[in-house]
């Protein structure tokens, strides 16, 4: 019988991405999710019955066991930016991450993967980093051969940055950001998805990675590619921290007052997160360890954010008709 992989969080941005690769390589894949029914889209990765998506509270211990009842590999992708509420910071990248660890250890569970984030810090500056840390040390505590990947931002098709920020341009001149001197290393989710993949399978080394894609730039300089890729002008307006922070503190008063029922534009703890460079360290295990040659944006972006520009898939024609005329 083939091998089996449970992935917490497997419906996610780079849960699917690692789903579909350890389907692809042989291996029966369990997806463990809040809502199974909002992820059947997985099933399609692999040959009949070989991806299932299953019910699963990260919060709960019998919740936790039951999903992992007989893998041979863990994966843990399950993260949040929301730090009130029951899924907050504390119980999902915290003590989620402990309780999957430690029942992966009593479970036999050969190997042990953990998607945690560049910046992690226990005496980090926000609340997020130092949960993020916090899950890392609990996670080692239990499961010392674990491998943990700590990405920079994330890109791919339906990533949370570059796509939001292209729409963002649809509707005015300007394009506020907050931190746009801070540092960014983009890397590919993919990329990450096999760092993944490498770990469940056993053929990465126990660690820490930091893993960011080829290169590094500021804020403003990925927001200036992101504005040639989507063939739009717009004016890059930086946003001082400390208006950034009341405005998080604002937005903080109103996910408090609705309960959290929309999505606001920033928090006070982003904010914080913002102000520090998001870059692999120079003495980290990165890529290079693991024999992956990361992808750079330039060969990505063009690939799904065209349908930010003006006329969408249609813009080379367009262009090419304008030519044409003239």
């Amino acid at each position: 019988m083939s091998k089996l992989v449970t992935i917490y969080g497997g419906s996610g941005f780079v849960g699917r991405y690692i789903a579909r690769r350890m389907a692809k390589a042989g291996w029966r894949v369990r997806i463990a999710v809040r809502r199974p029914n909002e992820a059947l889209f997985v099933k399609p990765y692999g040959t009949v019955g070989q991806v299932a998506p299953i019910l699963c509270n990260i919060r709960d211990d019998a919740s936790v066991a039951s999903a992992m009842k007989g893998a041979d590999a863990v994966v843990n992708c399950v993260g949040t930016f929301d730090k009130g509420g029951k899924n907050n910071f504390d119980a999902v990248q915290h003590v989620g991450a402990e309780r999957v660890a430690r029942l992966a250890k009593a479970e036999g569970v050969s190997n042990l993967v953990h998607i945690s984030a560049v910046g992690a810090d226990a005496d980090g500056p926000s609340l997020y980093a130092k949960s993020k840390a916090q899950g890392e040390a609990a996670i080692l505590a239990h499961f010392p051969d674990a491998v943990i990947l700590r990405p920079s931002v994330m890109f791919g098709p339906g990533d949370g940055f570059f796509n939001r920020f292209a729409g963002m341009t649809r509707f005015g001149p300007v394009l506020p950001i907050v931190g746009a001197d801070t540092r960014f290393q983009p890397v590919y989710v993919d990329d990450v998805a096999h760092a993944a993949e490498m770990g469940a399978k056993g053929e990465a080394a126990p660690g820490i990675y930091e893993l960011g894609g080829p290169d590094v730039s500021t804020f403003r300089e990925w927001m200036e590619e992101m504005l040639d890729v989507v063939q739009r002008r717009r004016l890059i307006v930086n946003i001082p921290f400390w208006i950034a922070r009341i405005m998080g503190w604002g937005f903080d008063v109103a996910n408090a007052i609705t309960g959290r029922l929309f999505a606001m534009p920033i928090s006070q703890d982003q904010v914080a997160q913002l102000g520090v460079d998001n870059v692999v360290s120079d003495d980290a295990k990165s890529f290079a360890d693991l024999g992956i040659t990361p992808t750079a944006t330039e060969i990505i972006l063009p690939e799904y954010l065209w349908r930010f520009r003006k006329d969408g898939q249609y813009a080379d024609i367009t262009a090419s008709a304008r030519n044409l005329r003239t």
